[in-house]
């Protein structure tokens, strides 16, 4: 079943808030609460995340319908990709070294500001890639 296009975009609005101000402070358990929401995402679809319930809660029944939609698998594997680099990011800050977590952090921000303030999702265009990949291999 087809997901809501905008509650994708949102999650990418929040999650861009959230990673910016990990590369403001440095705080490993705002990065870890951020790997958490990216897990949840991969698991279960982007609808079950915490931004995306938060989505279905308080602001789509704010919003008039929805006019496009879009298929839910990229999305769940653009927060898979999100949780790679969310927990490189939170090795780094945790363990060391930082440079990796300042790096992985700020490349899961490039994309989630991307998807939020012009809609293009890296994650997506990834797993249509890999999706060509893998019928031009059978």
């Amino acid at each position: 079943m087809d997901i809501d296009a905008r509650g994708p975009r949102f999650g990418a609005a929040v999650t861009t808030v959230v990673l910016a101000v990990v590369l403001i402070t440095g705080s490993a358990w705002l990065l870890a609460w951020q790997t958490l929401a990216f897990a949840l995402g991969a698991a279960g679809g982007v609808g079950r995340s915490p931004y995306g319930l938060l989505f279905r809660t308080a602001v789509r029944p704010r919003l008039g319908p929805p006019t496009e939609f879009e298929a839910p698998e990229p999305p769940r594997f653009a927060q898979a990709v999100g949780l790679v680099f969310a927990a490189l990011g939170l090795v780094g800050y945790a363990v060391g070294p930082e440079w990796l977590g300042l790096a992985a952090t700020g490349a899961a921000l490039a994309a989630a500001f991307l998807n939020a303030a012009f809609g293009y999702c890296l994650g997506c265009e990834m797993y249509l890639l890999v999706r060509r990949a893998a019928v031009r291999a059978e």
